[in-house]
């Protein structure tokens, strides 16, 4: 079928594509894109040596790009053996005076620094690192928004082969504390004051909680202007803290070298502590920028992100293909009186010509909402790509994208997570992009999608799963047992094969559709129905602020439960309700219409902006919900606790 279609890339843009001179230089210029990906990944030793080669990774590779586990399994091999690099050589070389990063404010001024200007920050704040004895192997750590500092100590680490790991700073102390106090770092950078919504946020004492509650630190650096007097360790002004320098010394450390710690959610506990090597990250992000995004030196690539989501590490690897990237500090929509103004992100969009837009589908649902068209208010002239992640994209959001915001550009929906540091789909700017699908699986990784035999399923639902090694697999989880707790959670449920979490379906054009976490799957009647289909009819009603769908035990079966949040001066009524069921069952299947709605006053979210079905789910049936500091707004869950005892519509 054609009719969803909805954008395909012209003949010129298709010769002038990266992916195309890549498969060309590795023999596939006439094959489609199904057998260069199979290529990619029954031939591992020999793309990513191509990706290495492709991409000009700073640094020696060695003679082999991968060393197979002794039983040929996924775990237990190793990526480029032999291989030496620095993370942050690759993001910082280039001429100095090339544009290197747009640090925007939420008042929608920015600042520019050039490739030189940040390399100098560097230097200066890796001086000091490294006269407090930071080297390989030791944890830097910040609580820091999105601007340049975060950016610059990140990279100040990282030139020295240590360990980075940050938090936004509208984390709760206890969140700070399960997130980094578990790798014990040793310098601190952090903000006593931060900027949102229009207004400051004042946390010099909850950062003096937090430092007091991390033993290892030996130092905290402070940005901005206000300093942290009390604080149970030293702490210094960022302004003051180094040794000037004009170029960074690079240490150089094996593929291998832990560079980062993520965390996961943490809503059934306290968050795992994932560790991503130097090589992996470096290589997984040179290939899905240059490749699948079609990044090219001079371009300008931005995400609405914080610094705690994978997304904000993603998108600052831009700056090793030769790109500018966005920091953006603040928040991206401002709420004056009843009206929201959408319009910061476009504005900036069109102010620095960004060409890679990257954002979130509750970003574009609100856009849409507001009845804003940035296609017809700004010039996006410089636009060629806008790119989601964070959940699955509703189709008639992929409408929105090509009536609202332009017609000529890839959209990429994509889908992987902070445990690879990375995608299993995404976009492709050489194949059409479909409504509400994926457009292709990712190169080196064999993604697959298995049903409840372990067979592989076209046009049915199944696990997302990926069965051959790849390099940004996390090296372990922090902690003791960590390589048990790893095992456990991606290979329990099919040993030898990683399975991803999400309920998934591969099509026949390649692409894929996701259709939410396989732990919020429902099954009424035993069958698995995924929530993305809900989401996306209900989000269609300008009644309806926001949601939440989850499964109840009920006589050993389970009913769908639909919680809505009204929009401003909007009431939940039996008739909105039945509207909503009506659309549910011809956009999805008789199936997916809900047992049970009710309204509710607030929709729970995790601190990364992720709906939280699950603790929902265990407050209604009188559960305790574990770990509430990973929730951004932990006080919601109270009124799920009474919802089993209130009528439903």
């Amino acid at each position: 079928m054609t009719s969803d279609i909805l954008w395909s890339p012209g003949r010129n843009a298709v010769a002038d594509a990266n992916i195309t001179r890549f498969a060309a230089r590795c023999g596939f210029a006439e094959a489609p894109y199904d057998v260069l990906h199979r290529w990619s990944t029954s031939a591992p030793d020999a793309f990513w040596q191509a990706i290495w080669a492709f991409c000009g990774v700073a640094g020696t590779p060695g003679s082999i790009a991968y060393r197979a586990a002794p039983d040929g399994g996924m775990l237990g091999g190793a990526w480029f053996p032999e291989a030496r690099l620095n993370f942050a050589e690759n993001l910082l070389r280039g001429p100095g005076e090339v544009l290197a990063v747009v640090a925007a404010e939420e008042d929608g001024s920015f600042t520019r620094w050039t490739r030189g200007e940040v390399r100098a920050e560097v230097a200066r704040i890796a001086n000091g690192l490294a006269d407090l004895g930071v080297g390989p192997g030791d944890r830097v750590a910040g609580v820091l928004p999105n601007r340049i500092e975060a950016l610059v100590a990140l990279l100040a680490t990282a030139s020295l082969g240590a360990v980075w790991s940050s938090c936004s700073p509208d984390f709760g102390t206890a969140a700070v504390l399960d997130r980094l106090g578990q790798i014990r770092p040793k310098v601190l950078f952090a903000a006593p004051a931060y900027a949102y919504g229009g207004k400051r946020h004042d946390i010099a004492e909850r950062l003096r909680e937090m430092v007091a509650g991390m033993p290892s630190l030996e130092r905290v650096v402070t940005t901005g202007e206000a300093g942290l007097a009390g604080a149970a360790v030293p702490a210094t002004n960022w302004a003051e803290f180094g040794r000037p320098g004009t170029e960074p010394s690079y240490r150089p450390v094996p593929f291998a070298q832990p560079l980062y710690v993520l965390y996961t959610s943490g809503t059934t506990g306290k968050p795992k502590a994932i560790v991503h090597s130097a090589g992996g990250v470096l290589l997984q992000h040179l290939k899905e920028h240059q490749l699948h995004s079609d990044l090219k030196t001079g371009d300008v690539l931005s995400w609405y992100t914080n610094t705690a989501w994978m997304m904000y590490h993603w998108c600052i690897s831009g700056l090793a293909s030769g790109a500018t990237v966005v920091l953006t500090d603040g928040a991206p929509i401002l709420k004056t009186g009843h009206d929201l103004d959408v319009s910061a992100l476009w504005r900036l969009a069109e102010a620095v010509s960004i060409t890679h837009f990257g954002t979130s589908p509750k970003y574009l649902h609100t856009v849409a909402e507001a009845g804003y068209r940035p296609g017809d208010r700004h010039d996006l002239s410089a636009l060629r790509a806008v790119l989601s992640a964070g959940a699955p994209v509703a189709p008639d959001q992929f409408d929105w994208l090509y009536d609202a915001v332009k017609r000529d550009m890839m959209f990429a929906s994509i889908s992987g997570g902070t445990e690879i540091i990375g995608c299993f789909m995404l976009g492709n700017p050489t194949l059409p992009v479909r409504r509400g699908h994926l457009t292709c699986k990712a190169l080196g990784l064999a993604v697959d999608v298995l049903d409840e035999r372990g067979a592989s399923v076209i046009g049915r639902k199944g696990d997302l799963v990926c069965t051959e090694p790849f390099p940004s697999m996390p090296l372990t989880f922090w902690g003791e047992g960590g390589d048990q707790r790893y095992r456990d959670t991606y290979f329990a449920q099919r040993p030898g094969i990683w399975t991803h979490g999400d309920l998934a379906e591969q099509t026949i054009y390649g692409s894929g559709i996701i259709y939410g976490r396989t732990d919020t799957t429902l099954k009424p009647g035993g069958v698995r129905i995924g929530t993305a289909e809900i989401y996306a009819a209900v989000e269609r009603f300008p009644e309806v602020e926001d949601c939440l769908v989850f499964g109840a035990p009920v006589a050993h079966d389970e009913e769908i439960v639909l919680c809505l949040k009204p929009a401003d001066g909007q009431l939940v009524s039996a008739e909105l309700a039945s509207r909503i069921r009506r659309a549910i069952r011809e956009a999805a299947s008789p199936r997916h219409v809900p047992h049970r709605i009710h309204a509710v006053a607030e929709i729970p979210y995790t601190l990364n902006g992720k709906r939280v079905e699950g603790a929902a789910r265990t407050m209604l049936v009188g559960g305790i919900v574990k770990n509430r500091d990973s929730l951004a707004n932990p006080d919601s869950l109270e009124i799920f606790a009474k919802l089993s005892r209130e009528t439903a519509l």
